[in-house]
């Protein structure tokens, strides 16, 4: 019998208080151990923490399901549309002041080593295309 078990047996059998903490002990101590065993097992596999994300995140709601619109959610195509529709339709032929853009700062630009077309071909080459670049995947 595994510790899990017997340690919910024990708290069947008593209900008692110090039997339950017992019991949630064992089963955050159990699922830490296995989290970090799949943690060790991806990070041996790919050598890069970022494949480690799906892990940890929360699941995102689709962008439809949390844009209101007169104060009811937009659940289906049609809603959204509207939604979209009437308030690009409200914006249409109001002024817009452009010098609120003079008030942000230019940050200066970085210099980039330079490179080939050939030799960029030859990083990415290695690379397949179901992820985008980013640091965990070129230097």
């Amino acid at each position: 019998m595994d510790k899990c078990s017997h340690s919910l047996n024990n708290y069947r059998m008593s209900r008692s208080l110090d039997n339950w903490k017992n019991f949630k002990k064992v089963i955050k101590n159990t699922k830490r151990s296995f989290f970090d065993m799949k943690i060790q097992e991806v990070a041996g596999k790919s050598c890069s923490p970022w494949e480690l994300i799906n892990w940890i995140s929360r699941r995102k709601l689709p962008a439809t399901e949390v844009i209101k619109y007169n104060s009811h959610l937009c659940f289906s195509l049609e809603s959204l549309w509207e939604a979209l529709h009437n308030t690009f339709n409200t914006a249409l032929n109001h002024q817009v002041n452009s010098n609120i853009l003079s008030k942000i700062k230019y940050k200066s630009t970085s210099c980039w080593s330079s490179f080939s077309k050939e030799e960029f071909k030859q990083a990415i080459s290695k690379y397949n295309g179901l992820s985008s670049p980013g640091p965990n995947k070129l230097t």
